[in-house]
């Protein structure tokens, strides 16, 4: 039978063995995490400049003609070019800012009573006056 000094000394180095591979296998799983964000984040990057590319050159291709040229799936271009267009779409909002609050605020109102001002002529002009409002609200 094993003495108690014995019994502690096997535990510890089974212990410790553990402990190695536990600090392994943290450590590796780390590692490899931190190369999958640096490659997700280089990967967010080459999607954001394709869909800059295919949004500057819509002009000159669209993307049907320019998914035959390059043998990549119009719904891979489209796709690109939807993650590109929400990114100028919040530049456009931030850089309008309060003047473009204002305008929305004042833009619609503007174009709401010339609308009512054209329906007024007809019959039915007080019942639908408040459906474009929420219409255009929504």
């Amino acid at each position: 039978m094993a003495t108690p000094e014995e019994i502690r000394q096997r535990v510890e180095e089974a212990d410790t063995a553990r402990s190695a591979r536990r600090a392994a296998a943290a450590q590796q799983v780390g590692e490899l995490a931190q190369r999958r964000a640096a490659i997700v984040a280089q990967l967010a990057e080459v999607e954001r400049e394709l869909g800059e590319v295919v949004a500057d050159a819509q002009d000159v291709i669209d993307v049907d003609e320019l998914a035959a040229f390059t043998d990549l799936k119009p719904s891979d271009l489209t796709g690109w070019l939807a993650g590109h267009k929400p990114s100028r779409g919040k530049r456009r909002k931030a850089a309008a800012g309060a003047p473009g609050d204002t305008r929305s605020i004042s833009g619609p109102r503007t174009s709401a009573p010339e609308r009512t001002h054209s329906r007024e002529g007809s019959t039915a002009a007080g019942t639908d006056k408040p459906e474009p409002l929420v219409a255009q609200a929504s």
